[in-house]
């Protein structure tokens, strides 16, 4: 192999081995004897070894035993629980708000960490089920009388034990009555005051489902979504909306710079702005897969910058993957974390092959990069929606194309109103009043999508559909090889 070559390889390797050996102990967890013996199998071949290809091979062993080990080890302490030994068990508790909580037919539920019940001192994720009613708001310590209680197992297609064992949570807490008795400090904290801000400032005047949408683009949140809204989202192809994606980090990042330029401000400190903006964007948001990822690239591309470096998208989308396994390598089995890397990778590799085969066809300019991006990303991720949740939209290219003329403008209206509201409210909600009629068009695109024949198809019909766009993409890329 040629050093060139080699070189190109080498950034990949090392973070591609280590996302292996997390991704391994999904499926078998090692001690720590077996992950020494295959560290010191690579350590003798690197040692053993006379070319740079060898070393190569050896420090990527080494990294795929460590990463094998400390998967195996992360998994362990995610399965430990102290909870589950008091199952029907009732007691006064005190427990932290950790997520925005969501209102449904019977109960209101949120993701918490419960840090006492009764005279025990904890520090465990549980899921609280409270009764209709106010909600706690986020980042609150509450207290109440709560009973311990096991997840629901398999249901109707979904199985909750096992999506919340792969998020650390093992017991579901069922409480009545509660109180405030204080906030969570430090990061949370942070966090809590950021979301919050964004929440109110980004949709001065709204109510409903305009209101809903809005914050589902700039946030990620769908807890204000009524039941059926989300349906139509899903079948229409367009529920992928409402995650935080790179195209939010990627629209933060370059209203930055842009403002900057605009001021004269030097680019060096416009990157480092760009890195404070990312930080506090995800931390607004949360530990979404879309997002963390985004934020790792986006951060790395500044950071590039900053060291003159050249930068790499792949190398970027391997360590964005590396940061969310090592801290919870269940991340892997996740429909989120497969949705977001499919559709990235799908953008990698067969968009620009797409867009050569349109140059041929009289399709605009304009459209050709959205179908280009729909239908590349209907491809990859459509094997995961059926093995996944049996499901998948069939239009969701025209869906996507219907509604790109209003996605961008969704989020910069949102966030500029954001930041307008406390200096201008009025200028602030004239921009929500125009973002509403945005939102509203992005809703009626989802139900009239949604209400067609066919909209989602499953098992035997998916299968098929699959084929076909299987051999369509297959077809594309040996079509656009360069001769």
């Amino acid at each position: 192999m040629s050093l060139e070559r080699l070189w190109r390889l080498y950034p990949h390797c090392l973070p591609a081995a280590l996302c292996a050996g997390l991704a391994l102990a999904d499926l078998v967890r090692l001690t720590r004897g077996p992950s020494l013996c295959v560290a010191a199998g690579g350590l003798a071949v690197a040692l053993a070894g006379r070319g740079t290809s060898t070393l190569l091979i050896g420090a990527s062993l080494i990294i795929l035993a460590g990463g094998w080990w400390w998967g195996s080890t992360r998994l362990d302490a995610l399965d430990s629980s102290v909870l589950t030994s008091y199952v029907q068990r009732a007691d006064r508790m005190r427990v932290v708000i950790t997520g925005p909580p969501r209102r449904g037919q019977f109960q209101v539920r949120a993701p918490a960490r419960a840090e006492r019940f009764g005279e025990l001192r904890l520090n465990e994720p549980i899921l609280l089920e409270l009764p209709l009613g106010r909600s706690p708001p986020q980042g609150a310590r509450i207290s109440l009388v709560g009973e311990v209680k096991l997840p629901r197992g398999p249901e109707k297609g979904f199985d909750e034990r096992t999506w919340l064992r792969r998020q650390g949570t093992h017991v579901v807490i069922s409480g009545g009555p509660w109180r405030v008795v204080g906030r969570r400090g430090g990061i949370g904290r942070v966090s809590d005051r950021l979301r919050g801000w964004l929440l109110g400032s980004s949709t001065p005047g709204l109510e409903g489902e305009r209101r809903a949408v809005i914050v589902g683009v700039v946030l990620g949140a769908d807890e204000g979504l009524s039941e059926g809204l989300r349906r139509s989202f899903r079948a229409s192809g367009l529920y992928h909306l409402l995650a935080v994606s790179g195209q939010n980090v990627a629209f933060l990042a370059l209203g930055v710079l842009m403002v900057a330029w605009l001021l004269g401000i030097p680019r060096w400190l416009a990157e480092l702005n760009v890195l404070a903006v990312i930080a506090a964007y995800t931390f607004a948001v949360g530990w979404q897969p879309s997002v963390v990822r985004a934020a790792v690239a986006g951060s790395l591309a500044s950071l590039a910058w900053l060291a003159a470096r050249p930068r790499d998208r792949w190398y970027f989308l391997l360590l964005g993957a590396a940061v969310l396994l090592v801290w919870n390598p269940y991340s892997f089995l996740e429909p989120g974390f497969q949705l977001s890397f499919a559709a990235v990778i799908a953008i990698f590799v067969l968009v620009p092959r797409l867009q050569r085969r349109l140059e041929g066809y009289p399709v605009p300019r304009s459209l050709a990069t959205p179908l280009a991006i729909s239908t590349a990303c209907g491809v990859l991720t459509a094997p995961v929606l059926l093995l996944q949740f049996g499901k998948v939209p069939v239009y969701s290219v025209v869906s996507n194309a219907l509604v790109t003329p209003v996605v961008a403008p969704l989020l910069g209206l949102g966030l500029v109103a954001a930041l307008l509201n406390p200096v201008l409210p009025s200028a602030a909600a004239a921009l929500a009043w125009v973002n509403g009629w945005c939102a509203a068009y992005l809703i009626a695109c989802a139900r009239a999508v949604a209400a067609l024949p066919y909209a989602q198809v499953g098992s035997a019909t998916a299968a098929a559909w699959l084929t076909l766009a299987g051999s369509a993409a297959w077809l594309i890329v040996r079509l656009s090889r360069d001769p």
